[in-house]
């Protein structure tokens, strides 16, 4: 387990643990389908990828409970989102 999980500050940073686990898990579909990170890391693993992501204010969950970045449109999200996943789900939505 990544110690930052059991650390209540990403908790409180997101609004909880559902909201966590929620972004987590979208953000890692987005990663699976060829999502470029969104922070320099020689870790070829995602979990402590997003993990970094989500510390260093690279992405939230936006009101409606897609997967936002900060400095990044929406719409260029959604475009990276559609472009990384073949079958043209955004991997941002349940």
């Amino acid at each position: 387990m990544h110690d930052d999980l059991k650390e209540e500050g990403i908790v409180n940073k997101v609004g909880g643990r559902f909201k966590l686990s929620t972004l987590i898990q979208k953000r890692l579909i987005m990663l699976n389908t060829g999502a470029k990170p969104l922070v320099d890391m020689r870790n070829p693993d995602k979990m402590a990828i997003v993990i970094q992501e989500i510390l260093q204010d690279k992405i939230f969950l936006d009101a409606s409970g897609l997967v936002q970045s900060r400095g990044i449109s929406r719409e260029e999200m959604a475009r990276r989102a559609m472009m990384s996943d073949v079958s043209g789900h955004l991997g941002v939505e349940d």
